[in-house]
């Protein structure tokens, strides 16, 4: 299902714009803006207008932070990942056949959203009630866990965040923005302990040179990085206990989202999302970035992730 005929081409000024905007907290600059979100839902013709937008300039405009294996750029400038797979194929279906990307930090796409410096964000990015308030969520894509890795030989005996906890004088890293962080603190790991990096690589350079004693993120994250990193010195802590906050196992459900004002695009691409899964192509879709059927959403919506995350 990968594409590998669709290329994606970011420039350097394109990107040094784009920060510097999102930096302002505003849309304008010398950035044009590429969304949609004209604030009228539909056309007279009953199309979504930002639907409408994007088939007649024949691409959506995606934000994505380099993230694998949610979304990330390959060296050849192919954008891929299972998010970008799977709202690839969800948009050809919306008559939608290519993906411009345009690359941001993690905790600059919701920002960036909606400044309209794009059109949906696909980084597999976590439902959660704060976000929810500044953008509109699809369906999640997955369901998937926290991950934890230290050094070969675990020498902190690092099994669960409550053990971080417990010992003041150990660091974790964590990708800013990330719903770790927030874990994190809610099982007692102290501010200081929390050492934020803008990307993987970043994060296990910081476990690598010692700047910090375990690196956190989602399972599939961490596996694709200790793979394509070849991180003999590393290891995954395979019996990590996953966070329980509020007396809940903590699970991380990711998602696109969009604009508040596209709804009725998000609309269409549940329905689309929800007929892949019952097809089984969702999962043929993922299983190439390291998901398995244990990590299918089983057709929850992001409305009831929400309601479990509230209660």
């Amino acid at each position: 299902m990968r594409n590998k005929g669709k290329r994606l081409w970011l420039r350097g000024a394109v990107a040094v714009l784009l920060v510097l905007g999102l930096a302002a907290c505003g849309g304008g600059g010398s950035t044009p803006a590429t969304g949609g979100g004209t604030g009228t839902p539909s056309d007279q013709n009953g199309t979504p207008a930002l639907l409408a937008k994007m088939r007649s300039q024949g691409y959506a405009t995606v934000g994505f932070a380099n993230e694998n294996p949610y979304a990330y750029q390959e060296a050849d400038g192919t954008l891929t990942g299972e998010a970008v797979e799977v709202a690839r194929a969800i948009l050809g279906e919306l008559g939608i056949n290519d993906l411009k990307g345009v690359l941001a930090e993690f905790s600059a796409l919701i920002p960036g959203l909606k400044a309209k410096h794009f059109d949906i964000i696909t980084a597999g990015m976590f439902i959660t009630p704060q976000r929810a308030q500044e953008v509109l969520f699809a369906d999640p894509e997955y369901r998937i866990g926290a991950a934890l890795a230290v050094k070969s030989g675990n020498p902190k005996n690092l099994h669960s965040y409550q053990d971080i906890a417990a010992q003041p004088d150990v660091k974790v890293a964590v990708m800013q923005g990330a719903a770790e962080e927030d874990y994190l603190l809610k099982s007692g790991v102290k501010e200081n302990q929390i050492v934020s990096v803008q990307d993987q690589p970043q994060a296990l350079q910081a476990l690598k040179t010692g700047r910090v004693d375990a690196i956190t993120m989602t399972g599939p994250a961490l596996e694709a990085l200790l793979k394509s990193a070849n991180a003999a010195d590393v290891e995954r802590v395979e019996d990590f206990q996953q966070p329980v906050i509020d007396g809940k196992e903590v699970w991380g459900y990711g998602a696109a989202a969009f604009r508040k004002e596209d709804k009725d695009l998000r609309d269409l691409y549940n329905q689309k999302l929800h007929e892949l899964e019952k097809s089984g192509q969702l999962l043929e879709i993922m299983k190439p970035f390291g998901f398995t059927e244990n990590e299918m959403p089983n057709g929850i919506t992001a409305d009831e992730v929400l309601k479990q995350e509230s209660q």
